[in-house]
């Protein structure tokens, strides 16, 4: 017979079995595993509170409307030029956004850090950050500049039709006298050089009206605007085209005479050729015989010159006047200017002396050695330009 001690030890065990089974042990495994999970849950909650609170406390402090009840419309301009970060500290100085540096930091990730459009806003204090931004990158302001393309080959009464075309002025007549005249930019050596050599010249400033796209102001004037494209000539015009010109024996108006003639004979693609054929003939002392330059002065584009047009009597005549022109007959380009200052050498070398247009349509030429050559080219292609002139009734 079992003592009462043993007896107790078989209850333990079998009372440790079945609550291992069905008792508080099998609910303690549970909470071992669901004790870690719902700690968690506890932080999750606790770090989503002090985040949501932080970033209240930024939205209320940084993002919000300064004032979201003040609808009083605030007049705010956007200069050309700003910077963000001018534009940030002027719409913090005007109370429209609570700190320029949030502002800023926020255009520059959002990529609108260079999209602020210059112009007149109407801003409110009860429009947020976001709004604002939009507000000023979408351009909805009056502008203040606009955009002038000056197109290489233009002369300078193309560029004065297209000011007053474009509403820059409403009569090209003080434009027209200060390029005629250079008064107010004498101070820029190279109209200084150009004076020296203006008898004669139709306008002083023809050929330094530099081809680009240019932002002007609304109220610009026309010697601010002229400024500007002689400031861009004096920067295309760089320091080793002015020692090539040295070396060619040629001054910067010369270049850009020559340069402008390039341009109104040929396409890009040919323009080295061309400026080789004019180099070989004022080596060899012929005349230039530049049909553009008869244009220049006549303001037709005929491809079949007449006797009348060859015989007028003008310092830009090439027909008739030796070497080049007294200016410049139009605004070239720097490619044109970079043809002038180093013309194909193979052309040179092979003494290339004429071209004449292939198809006035395309502007193709054809280049000969010879003058028999040349000849022969004329009587194939000049009743193509007897043509195109018929058809512009000419």
């Amino acid at each position: 017979m079992a003592s009462r001690r043993d007896n107790q030890k078989i209850y333990d065990y079998e009372q440790l079995r079945d609550e291992r089974k069905y008792g508080f042990y099998w609910y303690s495994g549970l909470w071992n595993i669901l004790r870690p999970v719902l700690i968690g849950l506890c932080a999750l909650l606790i770090v989503f509170g002090v985040l949501s609170g932080a970033y209240m406390s930024l939205k209320k402090n940084y993002l919000d409307p300064v004032d979201a009840a003040d609808n009083t419309e605030i007049a705010f301009s956007v200069e050309s030029g700003s910077s963000l970060s001018r534009v940030s500290r002027n719409l913090e100085s005007a109370g429209l956004i609570h700190n320029s540096s949030v502002f800023k930091y926020y255009c520059d990730f959002a990529g609108m850090g260079q999209k602020i459009q210059a112009g007149d806003y109407i801003v409110t204090r009860s429009m947020d950050m976001f709004e604002i931004a939009e507000l000023l990158t979408t351009g909805d302001g009056q502008p203040l500049t606009m955009d002038i393309t000056i197109i290489p080959g233009n002369t300078i009464e193309d560029v004065a039709s297209y000011l007053v075309a474009k509403g820059v002025f409403t009569s090209n007549e003080e434009f027209l006298t200060l390029c005629r005249t250079g008064e107010g930019v004498t101070d820029y050596y190279f109209i200084q050089e150009a004076q020296g050599h203006a008898t004669g010249r139709k306008y002083l400033l023809e050929g330094y009206l530099a081809p680009n796209t240019y932002e002007i102001y609304l109220d610009a004037s026309p010697l601010q605007i002229v400024k500007k494209l002689l400031d861009q000539t004096d920067y295309v015009f760089s320091a080793e085209w002015q020692a090539r010109a040295e070396e060619l024996g040629m001054t910067m108006d010369e270049v850009l005479t020559l340069a402008s003639m390039i341009e109104k004979e040929g396409k890009k693609g040919d323009f080295a050729k061309v400026s080789a054929v004019f180099h070989n003939r004022l080596k060899t002392g012929m005349k230039l015989q530049s049909d553009p330059t008869i244009h220049y002065v006549t303001g037709e584009r005929r491809m079949s010159l007449r006797g009348s047009d060859l015989a007028v009597e003008s310092p830009y005549n090439t027909y008739s006047v030796p070497g080049l022109p007294v200016g410049p007959i139009c605004n070239p380009s720097p490619e044109a200017i970079h043809a002038a200052l180093y013309p194909d050498e193979s052309y040179v070398a092979e003494k290339y002396l004429y071209f004449c247009s292939k198809d006035p349509d395309t502007g193709e030429l054809y280049f000969s050695r010879t003058l028999e050559e040349h000849e022969q080219a004329v009587s194939i292609y000049a009743p193509l330009w007897q043509a195109y002139d018929q058809e512009r009734g000419m």
